[in-house]
C-alpha cells in the first residue's frame, strides 16, 4: 500500500490489510494531559465539543501524539437531543442529562434548525479536515435511534433502559414516532458530515444489549436501517460502521445482515474465535478489553497478539471493545500502536 493511501478506507471497501489499521473509541479524551490542560482552558465538556476550533484541535491531539490511522472527530452523541431542542447538561463524574421526553410532539422537527445546531460539528470537520497527515481517514459519528431514545426517555446517562422499554411497551406506536424523529435528525446529521468531508461515519448503539428479541429487531435494528437507506439515498458509496455494543452473537448477525452496514464494532464479550466466521459477513471493528489498556505489560501484550493473530488477513480493525479509560497510561497506548505495526 502506498504511503498516502488511507489503510482504513481500504479496509472498509472489503480488502485485508496487515498491519490492521489502528483507531480507539474515546482516543481523544481525559488519559491525555494535552487534553486535560484544554478541559482546564474551555471550563467543560460541552463548551469544547461546541467550539470548532478547540474540537479540532482535540481531535488531532491523538494523532499527533500516537499515529493513529483514524481521527475521530471530538463531539457527543448528545448532540442530537440538544439538535432536537433539548437543553443537554454535563455534570462531572454523573455525565449528560436533560428533560426527559415523553412524547415526540415536544421536539423540533425542521431540518434547518436542526443544521444550525450542529453546525459547530461540520466547522470541525472543515477544520480538521486541512490538518490530517495523508494516509488518515477522518471518522464521524453519532448516537443510534434507540441509544438517544433511552436518553431521552429516562433524562439521564447510565444503562438507562427501563424508561424508553416501558415506553415502547405500553405505547409502541408514540414510541415508534419517536424513533422515526430521532432517526430522521441522525441519518441527517450523518449526511452533512460526509459533506463536511468526513471519510466514513460510525453509529453508536451503546444500550443494545440486553433486549428480547423482538425489540432489537424493532428498537435496533429497523431504526438503524431506516438510517442508513436515508444516507445511502444521498451518497451511495458512504462507509457506514455500526457499533451495537454488547448484543448477542444472533444479535450482531442479525445488525450485520438487516441494517446495511458496511462495517460492525464488537464488544469485548465477544470471542476473537467467533469473529473469523462473522469477518466473512462484514469488516470486523474491535475488541481488546480496555481494562488490559490500562495493565499494558505481559497481559496486553498476550490480548493484543491473540487478536492479530487470529484476525490476520480478514477485513479488520483494530480497536477496544469500548472506549478508552480516563486512568489509561499514555505509554501504553503507543506500546499498542507499536506491537499492532511490529513485523510479524
Amino acid at each position: 500500500m502506498k504511503e498516502d493511501e488511507k489503510s482504513f478506507l481500504s479496509v472498509m471497501n472489503g480488502i485485508a490489510v496487515i498491519p490492521p489499521p489502528v483507531w480507539l473509541m474515546r482516543q481523544a479524551g481525559r488519559y491525555l494531559p494535552e487534553y486535560r490542560a484544554l478541559r482546564a482552558q474551555a471550563g467543560s465538556f460541552w463548551a469544547m465539543c461546541m467550539d470548532p476550533q478547540l474540537a479540532a484541535e482535540i481531535t488531532l491531539q491523538p494523532i499527533r501524539r500516537f499515529g493513529f490511522d483514524v481521527a475521530v472527530i471530538f463531539s457527543d452523541i448528545m448532540t442530537i437531543p440538544y439538535a432536537l431542542g433539548r437543553a443537554v447538561r454535563f455534570e462531572e463524574e454523573k455525565g449528560p442529562s436533560l428533560d426527559p421526553v415523553s412524547s415526540a410532539s415536544q421536539l423540533d422537527d425542521k431540518r434547518e434548525v436542526w443544521r444550525h445546531r450542529l453546525e459547530p460539528t461540520y466547522e470541525t470537520i472543515g477544520r480538521v479536515r486541512t490538518q490530517l497527515p495523508r494516509g488518515v481517514a477522518l471518522l464521524g459519528f453519532t448516537g443510534a435511534p434507540w441509544t438517544l431514545a433511552t436518553y431521552m426517555a429516562a433524562g439521564r446517562g447510565g444503562d438507562e433502559q427501563r424508561s424508553a422499554k416501558l415506553w415502547g411497551y405500553r405505547e409502541p406506536t408514540s414510541f415508534a414516532a419517536l424513533l422515526e424523529l430521532v432517526g430522521d435528525c441522525v441519518a441527517q446529521h450523518l449526511i452533512t458530515q460526509i459533506e463536511a468531508g468526513a471519510d466514513a461515519v460510525q453509529i453508536f448503539d451503546s444500550w443494545a444489549g440486553g433486549l428480547p428479541d423482538e425489540a432489537y429487531s424493532n428498537w435496533v435494528v429497523q431504526p438503524t436501517r431506516k438510517v442508513i437507506d436515508t444516507v445511502r439515498k444521498t451518497h451511495p458509496q458512504a462507509k457506514i460502521i455500526g457499533f451495537p455494543r454488547a448484543s448477542s452473537l444472533a444479535g450482531y448477525e442479525l445488525y450485520a445482515a438487516e441494517t446495511g452496514v458496511d462495517g460492525v464494532g464488537v464488544d469485548t464479550g465477544v470471542p476473537t474465535r467467533w469473529l473469523l466466521d462473522f469477518s466473512r459477513a462484514t469488516v470486523v471493528q474491535g475488541n481488546l478489553d480496555p481494562l488490559l489498556l490500562v495493565t499494558g505489560g505481559k497481559a496486553m501484550r498476550k490480548g493484543v497478539a491473540r487478536i492479530l493473530q487470529e484476525m490476520r488477513g480478514k477485513r479488520f480493525v483494530f480497536n477496544l471493545g469500548h472506549g478508552v479509560l480516563p486512568d489509561t497510561p499514555v505509554e501504553h497506548v503507543a506500546e499498542l500502536v507499536r506491537l499492532i505495526r511490529a513485523p510479524p
